[in-house]
């Protein structure tokens, strides 16, 4: 099992290019299955979950070809309706395809998705809506057997909470049923935004992606389109905390700034000195980091939940306290053991992680908990003393294309065996 090893203490500086985002590839190649035809989809960056995605589309009968970073995929060739329990737990976001699936041949079978253990996340919300929609879905000891009588139709459906996976499946499933559907507190996720442009692109009509309210008006019909996939924002706060944790001085590439809003502020707050432009963004560090204060993990337009780890172990080598309340995963500071073997002094009660700074961090043999948890304790590693060995580092491939590369090109060293 491969293992990444960092000696730590080394300023980054350069450039780096963020590569696209897997919250956003992984339901786009879901919605290929709705196209009667061939999609291309750019800036797929080669993950573990894509790969895990395109098993998917081929066992279902699709034929896909990956080359570099773009992904064809021809659904013309389409022959089954369900998904093997091995591929389903391979990742959280498998449950998308489910609506997908269903609109395009009125049935599907499939098991609970499998992915990162950060607490319950329940696809009750899923089933609900695609419920309303017109999916009689059976379950049976953690599998799903669903029908749909000739069509499904529109529906008015009202979300709990802005469920990211349950909006995407319900403008998957949507797009092509009978009449119009209407999402009352859909999640506004740029990556929901993305999801609509590549069904739009196919001959969908969607508005108001973005916003909480979204309108859908079912067409008969999708075609075969070309997209690009967004920027990940998360990696692009990942590659900040990383310059910020060494003192460094690193301009990114190929992000989209507008998305990394509610994460600059509290770059800002450490006294990092952050230079938004068009399609990149200069991030330069001070001496000591300063506390970010109070950070929220919020449904967007506020704090991402999967930033929350790279700039908390960032802020355990701050000069003081900062405070992280996790709004969105119980268990989301499962990695915060493996940076304590680091030096890091973090007290976690329920939901709440208060972090006291330290002068230094050390390194140490760690195990990457889950994807983002994996990305803290790289960031802790690039500044620790010594040299720092991360194994389990699965979990980082499922998220992170050429981690290694990316920032040894920008003065660190860090390698994999």
């Amino acid at each position: 099992m491969s293992k990444i090893y960092i000696e730590g203490g080394r300023r980054l500086a350069g450039e780096i290019r963020v590569h696209g985002a897997k919250n956003s590839a992984l339901p786009a190649l879901a919605a290929t299955l709705l196209c009667r035809g061939v999609s291309v989809l750019h800036n797929c960056p080669p993950l573990l979950d894509v790969t895990a995605s395109i098993r998917i589309l081929e066992h279902l009968g699709c034929v896909c070809r990956r080359e570099g970073t773009t992904v064809t995929v021809d659904s013309s060739t389409l022959t089954g309706f369900d998904i093997p329990d091995t591929l389903m737990r391979e990742m959280r976001s498998s449950i998308v395809f489910l609506g997908a699936i269903a609109a395009r041949c009125g049935q599907a079978r499939l098991s609970f998705p499998g992915g990162c253990e950060l607490g319950p996340r329940p696809i009750d919300l899923h089933l609900a809506a695609l419920r309303q929609l017109g999916l009689n879905i059976q379950e049976d000891h953690g599998l799903l057997d669903c029908t749909v009588q000739k069509r499904l139709s529109g529906a008015v459906i009202n979300l709990s909470i802005p469920s990211v996976g349950a909006t995407e499946n319900i403008l998957l499933a949507a797009a092509t049923a009978k009449g119009r559907t209407v999402i009352h507190n859909a999640a506004r996720e740029p990556e929901i935004s993305d999801l609509a442009a590549f069904l739009n692109r196919a001959g969908a009509c969607i508005r108001g992606a973005g916003s909480s309210i979204i309108e859908i008006d079912g067409v008969y019909d999708l075609h075969g389109t070309e997209h690009t996939v967004i920027p990940d924002r998360i990696i692009a706060a990942t590659y900040m905390a990383a310059a910020a944790v060494t003192g460094g001085d690193l301009i990114l590439r190929d992000v989209e700034v507008s998305h990394l809003t509610p994460v600059l502020d509290s770059f800002r707050a450490a006294g990092c000195l952050v230079e938004p432009a068009v399609k990149s963004l200069r991030i330069a560090a001070p001496d000591r980091l300063k506390p970010v204060g109070t950070v929220r993990t919020m449904a967007y337009p506020g704090f991402p939940t999967d930033a929350q780890p790279p700039v908390l172990a960032m802020s355990a080598l701050a000069d003081g306290p900062s405070v992280f309340v996790e709004n969105i995963f119980e268990n989301r500071f499962k990695y915060v053991d493996e940076l304590a073997r680091m030096g890091a002094k973090v007290k976690v009660e329920g939901r709440v992680a208060v972090v006291e700074g330290v002068p230094a961090l050390s390194g140490a043999t760690v195990s990457a908990t889950d994807l983002r948890g994996g990305a803290a304790l790289v960031i802790a590693a690039l500044a620790a003393s010594g040299v720092t060995e991360i194994d389990e580092i699965r979990h980082i491939d499922r998220g992170y294309a050429d981690l290694e590369n990316s920032l040894r090109e920008v003065g660190a060293n860090i390698k994999r065996e």
